[in-house]
């Protein structure tokens, strides 16, 4: 057998299948590129929209209650623009008859204007919430009409006062009459020394102010175990009454201050005490709410019950008849000594009341407080005829001039103020001491000088022509409480927190006393 030429062929073999191609991964699918004119492409293949992609999640209870919050906070948001855009009345009065014409409740207890301005227009809001606008529109339309009513009418007013008693109008005739004698007399005896040529009414106040120059502490004695709040002298000045923490007023003799007599009766502080014009009678008041009247022999004649709160400084008419109380209540009294009856109780300051004069005609009173303001009341008529606005902080002390038209108050801001009752103004400013001083009181007699007492352990002597100082009293160790000076001008006396009393005298002696007018009717 033939053999072919070449190499020998291989065994022949099966030949495997290719592998099968691999289908390609899936991609997740991604949102299309914004097209140029900023609005996604809508070309098929394009990814769904977002919000749709969200919907197939399912939300949570916690993100519902949140998104619930959401939805009201922007709600009550929603409401209240709305309601501080609604036309609401802005006068109280206004604002009552609007609820009143809406069927709710006028006010509520404790609720000051503004919360019920508000509370009228929360329920304005609630009503148009529910689809009742016409009341409200009903509500306005009455008002109008109400005021177009009025402006026909003109304005309505009302009398502000109460109805007196009988007693009152009967003390009002009383001190018409006698302030009326007074002023009379005082003008004759003014006129008669400026026309008559023996008069020197300027060579006389200089002399008087001379004599002041040389007061000097004459005496010191201790007045008690508490610190001294009061004193005043008598008439004639042959008695000093005093008065303290402890309740107990003390009558002493003077020149030496012994002691004569002492009142018991008040339960709490005694915070002043003032005799009587025309007898040796004693007034006494106290934080136990109280006043009481004393005779010289120290029995108790009279309680004088009315103010709610403690009693600060209290004052005789110059009639003797009458009886002025301030206290912390905000209002000042005025009683009848003779009945203890409560003639008048009057209102006027914005805060506690703390010192009450008379004026020597007896037909003003003056008081003051601690809103910083005096007030100047007609006793005939009962009103309130001037305001005193000046001090920046409490005023304390306020005493009439005895020529009639000078007014002088003293406080906490360390000044002493002079008022002009005719031309109803401070006229002069007087810097007078380095802390807050408690009482000015006038020389009663012609009015040359006035003296000041303060905390500052110091009383001082002004002259009243030109309010330059004359003498400064220092000996007392703590704060001056009270003063008071006797009626021909030659002693005065002060008590303190140090719980003595301090006699101070002129060391001329009597030689250059002043004469005591008795032209004056009693």
């Amino acid at each position: 057998m033939a053999m072919e030429n070449g190499p020998p062929a291989a065994p022949s073999s099966p030949t495997p299948p290719p592998p099968p191609a691999l289908a390609p991964l899936p991609r997740p699918p991604t949102a299309p590129p914004p097209s140029t004119d900023g609005t996604i492409s809508d070309r098929e293949g394009s990814a769904p929209p977002q919000s749709a992609i969200i919907d197939e999640y399912e939300i949570s209870e916690e993100s519902r209650l949140i998104r619930e919050r959401q939805d009201k906070a922007r709600q009550e948001l929603l409401l209240k623009r709305k309601a501080f855009a609604m036309a609401v009345p802005t006068k109280p009065e206004s604002v009552r008859d609007r609820l009143r014409r809406l069927g709710e409740p006028v006010t509520l207890f404790g609720e000051r204007d503004m919360e019920r301005r508000d509370r009228l227009r929360a329920i304005m809001l609630r009503l148009d919430a529910e689809g009742q606008l016409e009341r409200v529109l009903k509500a306005h339309e009455e008002e109008e009409k109400a005021e177009e009513e009025e402006d026909e009418m003109g304005p309505i007013k009302y009398p502000f006062f109460t109805v007196g008693s009988k007693e009152l109008l009967d003390a009002r005739m009383d001190l018409a009459k006698y302030s009326l004698a007074r002023a009379a007399a005082r003008l004759e005896r003014a006129r008669r020394r400026r026309e008559d040529p023996d008069e020197d009414p300027d060579g006389e106040c200089e002399e008087v102010l001379r004599l002041a120059s040389g007061f000097s502490l004459d005496c010191s004695e201790i007045g008690d175990d508490r610190p001294l709040t009061g004193c005043s002298f008598s008439r004639d000045g042959s008695l000093l009454a005093t008065s303290s923490w402890s309740g107990v007023t003390k009558i002493w003799s003077m020149p030496d201050v012994k002691r004569v007599s002492a009142l018991k009766g008040h339960t709490d502080r005694a915070t002043d005490v003032v005799f009587s014009p025309v007898d040796n009678c004693v007034a006494t008041a106290s934080a136990d709410k109280t006043a009481k009247l004393w005779s010289s022999d120290a029995s108790l004649l009279r309680s004088f019950n009315g103010h709610t709160d403690r009693l600060c400084r209290i004052a005789f008419h110059p009639s003797g008849k009458y009886l002025g109380t301030t206290s912390f209540d905000k209002s000042w009294r005025l009683w009848d000594v003779n009945t203890g009856v409560e003639l008048l109780y009057q209102e006027g300051h914005s805060r506690r009341l703390y010192s009450i004069c008379f004026h020597p005609d007896g037909s003003l009173a003056a008081t003051c407080g601690l809103d910083a303001l005096a007030r100047v009341w007609d006793l005939r008529t009962g009103r309130s005829i001037m305001a005193l606005q000046g001090h920046v902080k409490e005023v304390l002390g306020i005493c009439f001039s005895p020529n009639g038209y000078h007014l002088a108050t003293a406080g906490e801001d360390n000044t002493c103020r002079i008022w002009d009752l005719r031309k109803k103004r401070c006229i002069y400013i007087i810097p007078a001491h380095a802390s807050l001083i408690s009482q000015v009181k006038f020389e009663p007699q012609e009015g040359y000088f006035l003296a000041t007492a303060a905390y500052d352990t110091k009383a001082m002597v002004w002259s009243a022509k030109d309010f330059k100082p004359v003498k400064t009293l220092i000996g007392h160790e703590g704060r001056v409480t009270d003063l008071d000076i006797t009626s021909d001008g030659q002693t005065i006396a002060t008590v303190g927190h140090d719980k003595t009393i301090k006699i101070w005298t002129c060391k001329n002696g009597n030689s250059g006393a002043m004469d005591v007018d008795e032209a004056l009717p009693a």
